[in-house]
């Protein structure tokens, strides 16, 4: 079977943009994924630049496989990336794919993710088809399941111990968000009138 068409949509936030990542974006996301607070519940952590393209590589894996799309998030003055957000771990026939997520934390605090994961969440829905939204969230990240609760994702419990991390195990909570949740049909609808 081919591999889907999955073309990465640009998507316009005001002061911040979703754009593709770039080859040129591996010095900021090693930035992101060394940094000791994004990598503090965050599955994926590089100790040098050169252990990075192992990351970069992933990116455009899932597009060359069909089974996600990331979108950089990056300024719109000067286009340089604070953050990642996307869709993994495609399954089309059970029309399910996971969530994630990072941002350099100098950009924590203002918004910046809650604008950023309704477009991906509507391409998802819209251009995938997707029926399922899956996210995994460390339980000490409040943050991050606060964020989720805001766009409508439920919890649906939590996976104990399920990952070896530093040494000991992590627990994670379970969320997800349906096509057919009164949040994700919201989010359509707002999107359509948003980018008319």
């Amino acid at each position: 079977m081919d591999a889907p068409d999955l073309p990465v949509a640009r998507f316009d936030l005001g002061d911040y943009i979703l754009r593709r990542i770039e080859a040129r974006d591996i010095g900021q996301i090693f930035a992101g994924l060394s940094h000791p607070d994004v990598i503090a519940h965050y599955g994926v952590s590089y100790d040098s630049l050169d252990a990075t393209t192992e990351q970069m590589l992933w990116y455009e894996q899932l597009l060359a496989e069909g089974t996600g799309i990331w979108w950089g998030i990056a300024r719109r003055e000067d286009d340089a990336l604070i953050g990642a957000c996307g869709l993994n771990d495609w399954l089309p026939a059970h029309r399910r794919i996971d969530l994630g997520y990072w941002l350099l934390p100098q950009y924590w605090g203002r918004g910046i993710m809650r604008t950023a994961l309704p477009p991906i969440l509507q391409h998802a829905f819209m251009r995938m088809n997707i029926h399922r939204v899956h996210a995994d969230v460390e339980p000490d990240n409040l943050a991050s399941a606060n964020l989720l609760r805001t766009l409508g994702f439920v919890h649906e419990g939590t996976l104990r111990d399920v990952e070896c991390k530093n040494g000991g195990h992590v627990s994670l909570h379970q969320f997800s968000l349906l096509a057919t949740d009164p949040a994700a049909m919201n989010l359509g609808k707002n999107m359509a009138a948003k980018y008319r």
